[in-house]
């Protein structure tokens, strides 16, 4: 049982912690201040305190900095009513695990202390995979991350209101998946989604996949067709890369945006649509505003409600849940008994800048576990893309009898490992840090590769 020390000058607010989190069942005590507290510390060593921010004589910061010197071991949460970027980055910066706002949601709390507990092997990771379930996935996303926290609330505030909305994103990092969520949160489930990649189809048939064609209307056109806007009446239309659209087709979506009428090509009447109309992009739309590539008008229009989805090198913590997912989901689809991954091979993960984002991550793991012979994921067979420049400038040369793939790989590794330690002088721990890996991963590959 996880030992818990809730440290607030204010009674109400102790009682309060102390019943909610021993209804989540953790072993509980309380103080009401950080003098007390540092005494209790003193005797018992706790798994996890949680502090509030502003407390007379010393603050939370401070009490962090004491705490920290002498439980190292010891997380620590902030409660703050004062909550801003900067309280963040000094709570970090001290060693805060994260930090919450007085009176906010207490399952965002409860989720934090959860993911502080399994994070330091406190809570046994199966008992967890309902509460992942439940409260760390959302309609098909994944994410602990306070960020990802964020968009699932925004989601469900925003889904069922007439707005627009746009995505803004890196590639591959989930946008259409947002965009079902909201539509699924909404009034309009029952209705269709329309998917339109705006990026995908050639720029002379786009606007009759849009807005339909009548009979005779070019040739070709042998019967009336319904564009797709008719075909998302009453639902959702999502336009992905709204970026690449062309200045004609900017001013003919503005009128749908604005008027939901359209007609179709060669038609003389208009069309009216009842349709919620969600757009993503990875491009910076503001900037080519300012270019003239793009309407300012129609910006704005689809620019109501913005959503952001982090790019997977800024939510590290949704790294392990979403290779546990791509791993399970993969063992199924090619009948193999694989369950987990090695800790070294999580490492890379988690030391990986994943420029593709999830949409990678998913085809390394899917490529690594129809490779894998055995029931875990080894670092051989995470095969992690490095930049075509660094690809390109490497002198390769395969002789006609082939080569042993991994013992070439296990040389490199190796020439590595002897370059970090001979630029740290021999010190195991700098040259871990120089290679980004933990001292027990590189002791781990020194004796392996038997060096010296």
């Amino acid at each position: 049982m996880a030992k818990i020390l809730v440290v607030d000058d204010d009674q109400g607010m102790r009682e309060f912690m102390e019943i909610m989190l021993t209804k989540e069942g953790y072993d509980v005590t309380t103080a009401e201040g950080p003098a007390k507290a540092f005494n209790i510390c003193h005797k018992t060593a706790f798994d996890l305190v949680i502090t509030d921010l502003k407390m007379p004589k010393i603050d939370g910061i401070e009490f962090l900095k004491n705490i920290k010197d002498l439980r190292p071991e010891t997380i620590v949460i902030l409660v703050t009513a004062y909550a801003s970027g900067e309280t963040a980055v000094n709570a970090m910066k001290e060693g805060a695990y994260d930090y919450v706002e007085k009176g906010g949601s207490i399952d965002e709390l409860k989720r934090i202390v959860r993911s502080a507990l399994l994070k330091k092997g406190l809570i046994n990771e199966k008992n967890e995979t309902k509460h992942i379930k439940e409260e760390l996935s959302f309609c098909g996303m994944i994410g602990v991350t306070r960020e990802m926290q964020k968009i699932y609330a925004t989601i469900k505030k925003v889904a069922d209101t007439p707005a627009n909305i746009l995505i803004l994103g890196e590639s591959g990092t989930g946008k259409e998946l947002i965009a079902r969520a909201i539509h699924e949160n909404s009034s309009r489930s029952t209705m269709p989604i329309v998917v339109i990649n705006c990026g995908g189809i050639p720029e002379n048939l786009l606007e009759s996949e849009f807005f339909g064609y009548t009979k005779g209307s070019f040739t070709g056109a042998y019967n009336d067709k319904a564009g797709l806007f008719e075909m998302a009446r009453g639902g959702t239309i999502f336009l992905d890369e709204i970026g690449e659209l062309s200045p004609l087709l900017q001013v003919k979506l503005l009128r749908v945006v604005q008027e939901k009428t359209f007609r179709r090509i060669g038609g003389a009447d208009d069309i009216k649509v009842d349709v919620r109309i969600i757009s993503a992009t990875n491009q910076n739309l503001e900037e080519k505003v300012k270019r003239g590539d793009f309407r300012e008008d129609l910006f704005f229009r689809l620019n109501v409600i913005p959503i952001h989805m982090p790019p997977l090198r800024e939510r590290k913590e949704d790294i392990p849940l979403l290779t546990k997912h791509f791993i399970e989901k993969y063992a199924r689809e090619f009948n193999k008994e694989i369950r987990t991954i090695s800790s070294y091979a999580m490492e890379l993960l988690m030391n990986y800048a994943f420029p593709g984002n999830i949409r990678e991550l998913e085809n390394i793991i899917e490529r690594s576990v129809a490779m894998e012979s055995s029931n875990i994921i080894l670092p051989e067979n995470l095969l992690l893309s490095s930049s075509a420049a660094d690809i390109n400038n490497l002198h390769i040369e395969i002789p006609d009898k082939g080569i042993n793939l991994n013992e070439e790989m296990g040389k490199i590794e190796k020439k590595f490992i002897e370059k970090a330690l001979q630029k740290a002088k021999g010190s195991k721990t700098r040259a871990g840090e120089l290679l980004q890996v933990t001292f027990d991963s590189l002791r781990y590959r020194i004796e392996k590769l038997g060096i010296e």
